[in-house]
């Protein structure tokens, strides 16, 4: 029985210790963790992403940087070479600035750690919907120090020299616009100085993210920046929608309107005005003499009484 119990002890052990490993990341939380870092070059990136699996390690390395601040680039990177670290963690001390700033963000390096072992390969679709926001936005550009370009649907940055390595400082509530997941936000690093460092020593990290298309509906459409002059601006004008005209039934019956007369035409023939005296016949009246109207009779109404009754006066 007590057999039975341990085994069944350590089974829930074991499971819960999977579960753990096997957190899942919602997208919210995949934009808050890969925004300070998704707009570094490509080589630095996928170190970084690759480094975040052996946090221990990254934290060795750090102080091995401050131990030695006089060493970057190619010297700092021969000099660790016997360390029992990554490769990626050992390429990432030719950084000594970026170093010191995930070292300074334990609980984010773990979490990226433990995002990249759950979702792998997507964290690169998300990289570039980063990529593309901050592209739109206008501060992911080609400059004198690196190069962006576009490769088949992904956004890379590469260094203009491959031995000379610029990572950039920047504030993620800036390079992409207002913010959009108020309930998970991004970590903002330390500032520091974007200074050049010369890497020949090529360490590929044991993992790299590669870019993998995930199948998906795009959360947004994108309009990459364009830099125009002032003077070669034109005003945004935009005709109005065509609108079918509306069929209507009249409401009453048009009658007919009859030209008017040419010049050409025969006169019109107006007939004599109306008497006023008549509303009914179009025919003359007959005039009477003024001797006979004189002498016709005119009817007079008059009151007898308690009545009316007619009286001729002659």
């Amino acid at each position: 029985m007590k057999r039975i119990l341990r085994i069944l002890a350590a089974l829930t052990i074991a499971l819960t210790t999977l579960n753990a490993q096997a957190r899942v990341y919602n997208q919210a939380e995949l934009d808050a963790l890969l925004a300070p870092i998704a707009l570094y070059p490509d080589p630095v990136l996928n170190n970084i992403i690759d480094a975040a699996q052996y946090p221990d390690e990254v934290m060795d390395a750090a102080g091995w940087s401050r131990a030695n601040p006089q060493l970057q680039g190619d010297t700092a990177v021969a000099a660790v070479q016997d360390e029992d670290w990554a490769p990626s963690v050992k390429a990432l001390v030719a950084y000594p600035d970026v170093l010191a700033r995930l070292a300074e963000s334990p609980q984010w390096l773990a979490d990226l750690g433990d995002a990249y072992a759950t979702h792998g390969p997507y964290l690169q679709t998300t990289i570039q919907e980063l990529r593309a926001r901050a592209q739109a936005s206008g501060y992911l550009q080609s400059d004198a120090n690196q190069q962006v370009y576009q490769q088949g649907p992904d956004i890379v940055v590469q260094p203009v020299y491959p031995n000379v390595v610029y990572v950039p400082y920047y504030d993620p509530y800036v390079v992409y616009g207002s913010w959009w997941w108020p309930a998970y936000r991004p970590v903002v690093f330390r500032p520091f100085y974007a200074r050049p460092v010369i890497v020949t020593r090529i360490v590929q990290p044991a993992r790299v993210a590669h870019p993998v298309r995930v199948v998906r509906e795009p959360r947004f459409t994108v309009t990459p920046y364009h830099a125009v002059p002032e003077s070669r601006r034109m005003p945004i004008i935009q005709s109005p929608p065509r609108v079918a005209p509306a069929v209507t039934q009249p409401a009453f019956k048009h009658f007919p309107v009859r030209p008017a007369p040419s010049a050409n035409a025969a006169p019109v023939v107006r007939s004599a005005p109306l008497s006023q005296s008549s509303h009914f016949s179009r025919a003359p009246l007959m005039q009477a003499a003024p001797s006979q109207v004189s002498q016709a009779p005119v009817a007079r109404l008059q009151s007898s009484g308690g009545g009316f009754h007619w009286k001729h006066k002659g």
